[in-house]
């Protein structure tokens, strides 16, 4: 079996708004102006009082947990209110249908964000039940700490060399490197090409489309069921 690691934010879903806007309230809730887009954008994939941990000066660490319950607060607000849909990048549903429906592959997810939030994200695109493992910032060091990814071949007996982390940031890369596991990188995330690569991706893809082949050609199977037919 293979086992398929996705991070969320900036990989399955387009969340930069709405993880920008929860930032903003975490620094304006103890009086201190809100990072650069940037910056806010540089911290996706980390856990959230580490990513608050980075953007703050070193004399602001102590606001730290205040800010990210801000964060933590504003975000359960507003989903009761129907907002923060994060969109799904184009091409994804297609790609976990295709790979949902091979009997030789298992699909994970190993993100910064709370169990709470994935939840969310997979009601409402209406994709429970397509991972199999599921790893967050409530069970697991930040990235790029490599226990995410360890966990979630210790969960489905994945083995290294048959197992891929798909993320846009080098973060992901990192605990991929870490884990000793292939990383994928994603071109249509937060963090530059040149990034992705200088922490270790094997490939960058620019679309979701290129993704089953690619995933093909380095786990040595074929990328639809006819072709796996005819390997």
């Amino acid at each position: 079996m293979y086992l398929v690691i996705f991070d969320c934010d900036g990989t399955l879903v387009d969340s930069q708004e709405t993880i920008l806007h929860g930032l903003a309230v975490g620094f304006e809730a103890v009086g201190l102006a809100p990072p650069s887009r940037e910056a806010g954008l540089s911290i996706v994939g980390l856990s959230l009082e580490v990513a608050f941990r980075q953007l703050a000066e070193p004399g602001h660490h102590h606001l730290v947990p205040a800010m990210a319950e801000a964060y933590r607060q504003s975000k359960v607000a507003r989903r009761l209110a129907g907002l923060d849909h994060d969109p799904l990048y184009p091409g994804a549903r297609e790609a976990l249908d295709t790979l949902s429906a091979r009997d030789d592959v298992m699909l994970g997810i190993a993100t910064g964000k709370a169990l709470r939030g994935v939840r969310h994200m997979q009601q409402s695109h209406g994709l429970e039940g397509r991972f199999v493992t599921i790893q967050t910032a409530d069970t697991a060091p930040s990235k790029p700490h490599p226990g995410m990814i360890l966990q979630a071949m210790a969960e489905t007996g994945a083995e290294p060399a048959r197992t891929v982390m798909i993320g846009d940031t080098g973060f992901d890369m990192e605990m991929a490197r870490a884990a000793g596991v292939a990383g994928l990188g994603v071109g249509w995330g937060y963090h530059p090409r040149a990034r992705l690569a200088a922490a270790g991706a094997a490939r960058i893809l620019d679309r979701f489309d290129e993704l089953v082949p690619a995933l093909g050609e380095m786990l040595g199977w074929a990328g639809t069921e006819e072709q796996r037919e005819l390997a």
